[in-house]
């Protein structure tokens, strides 16, 4: 393993041994799944590589929406059941990301990177959108982030 990506990977393999000594059912099977996911995604493509704490991090945010996802679909479909074991899991890989931004705080990002690209159209939605992702660092769904952004250009 390269050190370049030790860090969060690390850190969820060494949980994921803890979880299931403890017999922690559900911690060890998002574990699981979530390595799962990192190690599909170091696979894909023309060669095997080992991911960046980054790109790490994309793959956790991108199962935890999926965990949203789809407890929102089990709840309209009326199995609580398993609305709540996706909601459990989410709850999970939400230990492994950032701290979201509070509404006040995108706001801010997004004025400030406004700003500095200078945009002031919506029809640079997408110019605007890049500073303010990179800017973001997954920290707030795009979702969230986009319709932030579609309010300041529209005000």
């Amino acid at each position: 393993m390269s050190t370049a990506a030790g860090g969060l990977k690390t850190r969820l393999s060494t949980d994921l041994t803890t979880a299931m000594k403890q017999r922690d059912e559900l911690v060890t099977s998002t574990l699981r799944m979530a390595l799962t996911a990192i190690r599909n995604e170091e696979v894909a493509g023309k060669a095997a590589r080992e991911l960046s704490d980054d790109e790490v991090l994309r793959v956790l945010t991108r199962e935890a929406k999926k965990r949203v996802e789809a407890a929102e679909a089990f709840a309209s479909g009326g199995r609580a059941d398993r609305a709540d074991r996706e909601r459990a899991e989410g709850e999970v890989l939400s230990r492994y990301l950032p701290a979201q931004l509070s509404d006040e705080e995108l706001t801010a990002v997004v004025a400030s990177a406004l700003a500095e690209t200078g945009v002031s159209d919506v029809k640079q939605m997408g110019k605007a959108m890049k500073a303010v992702q990179a800017a973001v660092a997954g920290r707030a769904q795009g979702g969230r982030v986009a319709a932030e952004v579609k309010r300041q250009l529209s005000a």
